[in-house]
């Protein structure tokens, strides 16, 4: 089944999905989805797109995989669905959170407040085979989400990218350092967080970074559901 462009990102990715891979791409994970479940639900796998239009991007957290645990993935990096248990990485970014601007742990881990402020929340690959990490990386989506960053590099004002842990330094090289601000550091997984990830303050740097720019800062409190 084709993956449909939420509106605001069709004019400038539609090239992209029209190429061989892409093709090639969907028909993988329409195979995958006959004989697995896969994550997100097919609805939600441009929801990072569609909850940040294209115009509003400010920020971009850029993510690795989807949660590939029951009902966790939603299309956002880093989110999980209201009533679901936010895992280790998103604990460790709450305790950032609150050591960063000290601001309360919420009573659930569901990101869209964030994206709806201006934050495009894209993981590198945007679906996952249940319960088996990593299992459609080099498919093509990291291709399509390589696209995604060039795009947001183009936009003629400021981007702050957020790039956590090595995978996602390597994306540098697609970004414009004059124009956009880079804030990189260590992933918040439990395996990298205590080697750089706690205290480097990532969320009063964005938003010192988007005052600079004269764009809104980001109210990083997450209101309980």
């Amino acid at each position: 089944m084709p993956l449909v462009l939420p509106e605001s990102w069709q004019p400038l990715l539609a090239d992209e999905t029209q190429k061989p891979y892409f093709s090639a791409l969907e028909q993988f994970v329409d195979a995958e989805r006959s004989k697995y479940s896969v994550f997100p639900p097919e609805a939600d796998v441009f929801n990072a797109l569609r909850y940040t239009a294209y115009p509003a991007v400010n920020v971009f957290l850029l993510g690795q995989d989807p949660y590939h645990d029951d009902g966790q993935a939603h299309g956002l990096c880093f989110s999980v669905r209201p009533g679901v248990k936010p895992p280790p990485s998103l604990r460790n970014m709450f305790g950032e959170l609150k050591s960063d601007l000290g601001l309360k742990f919420p009573n659930n881990g569901y990101l869209v407040p964030w994206a709806e402020q201006g934050i495009l929340m894209l993981n590198a690959v945007l679906t996952v085979r249940a319960h088996e990490a990593n299992s459609h990386k080099d498919h093509g989506w990291e291709t399509f989400t390589d696209a995604v960053i060039r795009t947001v590099n183009a936009k003629p004002e400021q981007v702050v990218f957020v790039l956590w842990g090595g995978y996602d330094r390597k994306k540098v090289p697609l970004i414009d350092t004059t124009r956009h601000v880079i804030i990189e550091s260590a992933h918040p997984s439990p395996l990298s967080a205590n080697n750089g990830f706690f205290g480097s303050k990532p969320y009063s740097k964005i938003n010192a970074a988007l005052k600079r720019a004269g764009k809104p800062e980001i109210d990083w409190q997450l209101p309980d559901l």
